[in-house]
């Protein structure tokens, strides 16, 4: 095998090989949790017999014999040597398995793994299946008997399969050095089926149970295979069966019958439009949906359109008006619900740092595309501030990183000030430095302003550095009333129950100022519009259920039902759980 180069060089290549894996697997199986039951990856150092050995990062099998009694391969002279592996081998006792670090998850829908024989060794005696957990090593697959129920397996010194039993049955041709052997498992249908370098095999056995292992079985010196989990390519066109299985599912959904008349089903599916319409104020459509269909409105008129004025406040970006207008046409729902208000408070400093909020500009802002300058000055020179304690350290930090700065790809600056001209997507020395944490738990290169933690130095040298004359749509200003708004959001995260979810929210919005162009940073994302529709959502809902109505509509109650019924058969091991697209189903 040709060298990869340097130790560096190595380490990426594999990086790579790891990403290219999980993508491939994630591609194959997507409706696999990991976290609840991982993919067979390998095989186990553990589950196996004593005569396995494993290289290859466990992906390739080699029969090794027995360490000791009949089994051992003695050091002997050439003639002994051959006596030794000829005899070695002859029964079913000198048999071992090895079997995959993890049983196949029912989400998978249809698995498939591929063994590439290496070696036949010197009598090819091989198996490759399936098999239970604690089901006996010391055989190949499917030839356990007695109690050793649930092994399944193919043979490649006469073409047998084997399902838990000493006698094969007719079922494939033999293999030998150089050929590639599929096993896949139809957990719709319940059945295994093998290929053979590509080559569809037919169905092999029915009736499968669930919690199966992949499993391969040497007998004889010198045999040697190797494993593809779907870390490669597979050799069998396994996606055009994927197909046909979604297919067939999508089919089954489409004409599954209806229990009663097509009348009866016909007035559910019109109420629960009208209800989602309704639920989100779409107050005209919803009209006119009603008369179109004779389904009346359960909510009143005046109502609907209330929501749906706060619902385009929030869509807009107008934060503190939507909570102002909720607070006058709902009063103590905010004050009720403080998760919801620091939910709102959140967004609206996100949108002040956007330059859609109206309190940012003091409403007069006439900003291209809704953004204002305030966080773009010309020039920041934090040498004219008069360092806090708290500056003082973020200084020493962002000298001490300065190297790190440059080698990050960052323009070089001169206390803090670059020294090019700045550019579109340019990062703040700040957020330039280790991505480590400090002790006090702010990143490295980041300032505590006071009582607004988390806020760079360089957005208090931006308040010092901005003369009123040069400072474009009051930026000045609107800098301070955001400084003065985010210690009033972190005073009101102190009264809440501490989580990690409040922390979180809080910090990534408060990120968003260690940035001169924070609309291109990597903390950007925050100023979507699309993040505008979360919140809207949960503020909709809370007024719904506060006059005594449902927070969520029947549409979307069933979509959540649904969801957790595909959920509940992975976990009970139905296959067809991975086939049923659900958004694909929605869009249709």
């Amino acid at each position: 095998m040709a060298a990869l180069g340097s130790g560096r060089g190595m380490m990426d290549s594999q990086n790579q090989v790891q990403s290219d894996t999980v993508d491939r697997l994630k591609l194959l199986y997507p409706n696999v949790n990991e976290e609840e039951t991982p993919l067979p990856r390998s095989w186990s150092t553990k589950d196996k017999f004593s005569y396995i050995g494993l290289s290859q990062n466990n992906l390739r099998v080699h029969y090794k014999g027995g360490t000791q009694g009949p089994g051992r391969r003695p050091h002997l002279p050439y003639l002994h040597l051959r006596l030794w592996m000829y005899r070695h081998g002859k029964t079913h006792k000198d048999a071992a398995s090895v079997r995959a670090t993890h049983p196949i998850p029912a989400a998978c829908g249809l698995y498939y793994f591929e063994v590439r024989i290496v070696s036949k060794g010197r009598d090819g005696y091989m198996g490759i299946g399936l098999s239970a957990h604690g089901v006996n090593m010391n055989r190949l697959p499917g030839e356990q008997t007695g109690w050793d129920k649930h092994s399944y397996g193919y043979h490649g010194d006469d073409g047998h399969s084997f399902c838990s039993s000493g006698t094969g049955q007719p079922y494939g041709p033999t293999f030998t050095t150089g050929d590639v052997i599929g096993c896949g498992v139809n957990l719709v249908d319940n059945t295994c089926f093998y290929t053979k370098n590509g080559h569809h095999l037919g169905i092999a056995f029915r009736g499968l149970p669930p919690n199966l292992y992949p499993t391969v079985g040497l007998q004889t010196p010198g045999e040697v295979v190797d494993a593809n989990f779907g870390q490669q390519p597979f050799v069998f066109d396994i996606e055009d069966m994927l197909r046909e299985l979604r297919a067939r599912t999508r089919q089954a959904i489409d004409e599954f019958p209806l229990p009663d008349g097509q009348g009866q089903w016909q007035q559910v599916l019109h109420r629960m439009v009208s209800t989602y319409l309704v639920h989100h104020g779409y107050c005209s459509t919803a009209q006119a949906f009603s008369r179109a269909t004779s389904q009346p409105i359960t909510e009143d008129v005046a109502s609907i359109k209330n929501r749906q004025r706060i619902s385009k406040l929030v869509l807009s970006g107008r934060i503190g008006e939507a909570i102002e207008l909720t607070r006058r046409l709902y009063p103590g729902l905010l004050e009720r619900d403080h998760d919801l208000l620091f939910l709102l408070k959140c967004r609206q400093f996100v949108e002040m740092v956007n330059g859609s909020d109206s309190e940012t500009c003091g409403g007069a802002c006439s900003c291209a595309a809704g953004r204002c300058p305030a966080l773009a000055p010309p020039r920041l020179c934090p040498a004219s501030v008069t360092p806090t304690p708290a500056t003082a350290t973020t200084t020493a930090s962002t000298a001490s990183t300065a190297s790190t700065a440059a080698a990050n790809g960052c323009a070089p600056r001169a206390n803090g000030v670059s020294t090019s001209s700045p550019r579109r997507g340019d990062c703040d020395v700040d957020m330039c430095a280790e991505p480590g944490a400090e002790p006090n738990g702010n990143h490295a290169g980041v300032a505590v302003v006071k009582g607004m933690p988390g806020v760079t130095a360089s957005v208090a040298a931006l308040l010092a550095d901005y003369p009123e004359a040069e400072a474009g749509c009051g930026a000045r200003a609107s800098v301070e009333r955001m400084l003065a708004f985010g210690r009033e959001l972190y005073a009101m995260s102190q009264k809440l129950q501490q989580d990690l979810y409040h922390k979180s929210m809080l910090e990534d919005a408060f990120s968003l100022l260690a940035y001169s162009n924070p609309w291109d940073s990597p903390v950007g994302w925050q100023l979507e519009p699309v993040r505008r529709e979360a919140v809207c959502e949960a503020l909709n809902s809370a007024i719904l259920e506060s006059t005594g109505m449902q927070w969520i509509s029947p549409v979307e109650a069933s979509v959540s039902h649904s969801r957790e019924l595909l959920r509940r058969m992975s976990r009970a091991g139905l296959g067809a759980c991975a086939f049923a697209d659900l958004p694909a189903l929605l869009r249709r």
